[in-house]
């Protein structure tokens, strides 16, 4: 399995996310592109104003476990 931190681990910066996971993964809920907020670790679902966790590297991609906006 590719780690969304595949690009950090190069610069010893864990903030950065792998590019090409962020194009592939969208919003469970709305089907929608999501934005990569690298301070709070989540990816952000503009139309659902929902913010998903990064945890470890690896997005938890589930509502219930999503942060309201």
């Amino acid at each position: 399995m590719l780690s969304l931190i595949e690009e950090s681990k190069k610069d010893n910066d864990m903030s950065a996310i792998d590019p090409k996971m962020l194009e592939i993964l969208v919003c469970p809920l709305t089907k929608t592109t999501l934005r990569y907020e690298a301070q709070a670790q989540e990816l952000i679902s503009e139309q659902a104003q929902l913010a998903y966790p990064i945890r470890d590297g690896i997005p938890i991609m589930l509502v219930d476990e999503a942060r309201e906006l």
